[in-house]
């Protein structure tokens, strides 16, 4: 059976629609929250909310990149191959390699007070200001020109050797991927140690008023007052009902939900029905599960699984947030751990000869670090930071707290005869008592870590937690929590509250969730705050690996069957959250670690692997060939708009337009070019072709792919 789609992708013109992809992809995060328009005729943006009533479903030859092409199966090619990774791209070392090389060789006439020719090299920003790289581009990069030159008079450097062959190739990989720089890093030497106490300070509320009742409120509207900012308008009902469903337990509403949650009058609706998700046990930790895996290094599959390097913590973790374990608590058991929960401190036992600064050790030293204190140990663990302030002997300090025997200090991975002693970087809350027996020593380093003089604990994790939330942390990154705030009697009231509330992690949620500005409409960051961040209310997000499908599931009832780790009392499931499963290769097309190392946020632009395994991918070319199945089982003796209804209504948590149904029955019935049956007619004259498309368009939608 033949079928005319204009989404086809015929073998003619595959490159011209995943082309087109990448162009509406490209708008998922565009200002003001905008989604595609490309039914509409054009490429532009409009406002989110405006967009979601007003913009019919895209089809794709309406800008222009499609054409009518008969597909004799699918509208998408199975098995092609994603292209190679350049060989630029590998094996490029800003710390060890680049920043030795600069500071070696070019640091006597470009670096501190030091500008000859114009060129600084102090930071990246520089570099960039004096016109001699052009990132991306080495062949019209005049600073790589100038140190392969022959003639003595423009060679660069003047005085001394020239480059070796292997340095110059180092310096044209470096600018060929884009001159990667370590954040906050400068030549004219490291970040002093921060201003902030360690301990929380006393927050003055601002008074009640009408208009702002809420703790958060209060504090986030004298901050938009200083700043002579208004208040940002509150979103649309559903809007808000599907980020809170989503943030919470990683799934949208359905269209039973939505229709209850439509008819609900009641004053206290969002109060009802977010406390109902915090309910939802299984969901809730389900959804969590994900940020953990990726905070804690836990996986199903990977490196030291198979000979014993590695253990995983996943039926221990699981279990701690179905319990929603008090997070002091949740610390205390990572880091002095029962036999089930030990796997996140002992690290991954790398095969064959490794650096000194990858022992597992080391890793302890970093991940705990990295997890609970947002302090970057990984830089220090070779050499002293060349960002901060932290220095060898702190890295190797919290490293001897776990260590079995004397552990030698190793600077850049040659040994330097001296022996860490145990200690914690934090040393005015107290001390490690390095004679004591190991199980001991991480006692002590736990209960330093939860001290309630400690505040850099309760600080980061409620700052993550605001990350996940509104879309970027008080204090960015997330890991560097050395840095200022762009509030810091918000961050220091909200690692109160959660000391306060007996370290309730859902309880914090809670209480941000339910608070005004978390319900505002989104807002990307203003190109115009030149001058550093300015917040202005929650950032659109982009749904993870695991929301991506799913919704999916939930929307077919055809997700997997067999789990990596099975819940208690989930055995006869019909499927498993992605969470639950090992990474494919859509999964980890769409973002999914492989969790070898700590992943603390994930990245928010679109790859070209995500859009090439979207579009032609063949994991995903059976999910919705299952899933169309079921739908027309499902729905083939109902109208034919209940089906289209059924998954807008379970997707973008919102009904179609007239428009928007018209094309839809045109794709669903392969009709395009003539007339579409009437809505009333049965749904069983889909075809199955048509129905696949049908739910690609819909998964492609921007506004599917963003949370706003």
């Amino acid at each position: 059976m033949h079928t005319t789609l204009r989404v086809s992708i015929a073998t003619t013109n595959k490159w011209r629609i995943l082309g087109a992809f990448l162009t509406a992809t490209a708008l998922v995060l565009t200002p003001g929250g905008a989604r595609s328009t490309l039914g509409a005729g054009d490429s532009g943006s409009v406002p989110a909310d405006e967009a979601a009533r007003n913009t019919p479903l895209p089809v794709v030859d309406a800008v222009n990149v499609g054409q009518t092409a008969a597909a004799p199966t699918s509208s998408r090619e199975e098995g092609s191959q994603p292209p190679p990774v350049p060989e630029a791209s590998i094996g490029v070392d800003f710390s060890h390699e680049i920043v030795p090389l600069l500071r070696g060789r070019c640091g006597q006439c470009h670096l501190g007070s030091k500008s000859e020719g114009g060129l600084s090299l102090d930071t990246r920003e520089l570099i960039l200001q004096s016109n001699t790289v052009v990132p991306g581009k080495p062949e019209e990069s005049e600073l790589l020109r100038r140190v392969m030159s022959d003639d003595p008079d423009e060679r660069m450097p003047a005085n001394g050797p020239a480059l070796t062959a292997e340095q110059i190739d180092l310096l044209r990989r470096w600018i060929a991927i884009g001159m990667p720089w370590e954040e906050g890093f400068t030549f004219s030497g490291p970040r002093p140690a921060e201003a902030r106490p360690l301990s929380l300070r006393p927050v003055e509320l601002p008074p009640e008023t009408a208009e702002r009742k809420h703790p958060i409120d209060r504090l986030v509207g004298a901050y938009f007052d200083r700043r002579g900012l208004p208040f940002p308008a509150p979103a649309e009902p559903l809007r808000w009902f599907r980020r809170m469903s989503y943030d919470v337990i990683g799934l949208p509403p359905t269209a039973e939900e939505i229709a209850a949650f439509n008819a609900d009058e009641s004053p206290e609706r969002y109060a009802r029905w977010l406390k109902k998700r915090l309910d939802s046990k299984r969901a809730y930790a389900e959804h969590w599960l994900s940020f953990w895996n990726d905070l804690l290094r836990n996986d199903y599959t990977g490196t030291g699984y198979i000979d014993g390097g590695r253990k995983p913590i996943t039926a221990w973790l699981y279990q701690a947030l179905l319990d929603n374990m008090p997070y002091d608590e949740f610390v205390r058991r990572l880091v002095a751990p029962t036999p089930e929960s030990e796997g996140f401190m002992r690290g991954i036992q790398w095969r064959g000869n490794v650096n000194a600064s990858q022992r597992t050790e080391l890793q302890f030293s970093q991940n705990s670090a990295q997890v609970f204190l947002g302090i970057n140990m990984k830089c220090a663990s070779c050499h002293d930071s060349f960002i901060d302030h932290w220095t060898l002997k702190d890295a190797y300090g919290l490293a001897a707290i776990t260590a079995n025997e004397p552990l030698e200090i190793y600077r850049c991975d040659k040994p330097t005869g001296e022996t860490a002693q145990a200690r914690f970087v934090y040393p005015e809350l107290g001390s490690i008592d390095g004679n004591a027996p190991r199980e001991e020593r991480l006692r002590q380093y736990a209960g330093l870590l939860t001290d309630p003089k400690n505040g850099r604990t309760a600080r980061t994790i409620v700052n993550r937690i605001w990350h996940r939330l509104m879309g970027r942390g008080m204090v960015h990154p997330v890991d560097d929590m050395g840095r200022p705030a762009w509030d810091e009697s918000l961050l220091d009231y909200l690692a109160g509250y959660l000391m306060e509330h007996d370290w309730n992690l859902k309880q914090l949620i809670e209480h941000i969730c339910s608070s005004q500005i978390y319900a505002a409409v989104s807002s990307p960051p203003h190109s115009d705050d030149s001058d550093g961040y300015v917040f202005r209310g929650p950032h659109p997000k982009r749904l993870t690996a695991e929301q991506f499908a799913d919704t999916l599931w939930q929307l077919t009832d055809t997700g997997p069957e067999k789990a990596a780790f099975t819940p208690p009392g989930e055995k006869d499931a019909a499927w498993f959250r992605t969470s639950l499963t090992a990474a494919d290769r859509l999964q980890l097309a769409l973002g999914r670690p492989m969790r070898d190392v700590v992943v603390s946020t994930r990245p928010e632009d679109v790859t070209t692997l995500q859009a090439w395994d979207l579009a032609i991918g063949p994991e995903f070319h059976e999910a919705l060939k299952r899933g169309s199945e079921r739908l027309i089982g499902r729905f083939a003796e109902k109208a034919s708009d209940e089906l289209i209804r059924y998954v807008y209504l379970s997707t973008l948590s919102r009904e179609p337009t007239d428009a928007e149904i018209e094309i839809a029955l045109g794709i669903l019935t392969g009709k395009q070019e003539t007339a579409p049956p009437s809505r009333s007619e049965a749904a069983q004259a889909f075809d199955e072709n048509g129905v696949v498309d049908f739910l690609w368009i819909v998964l492609m939608l921007p506004e599917f792919q963003t949370v706003y």
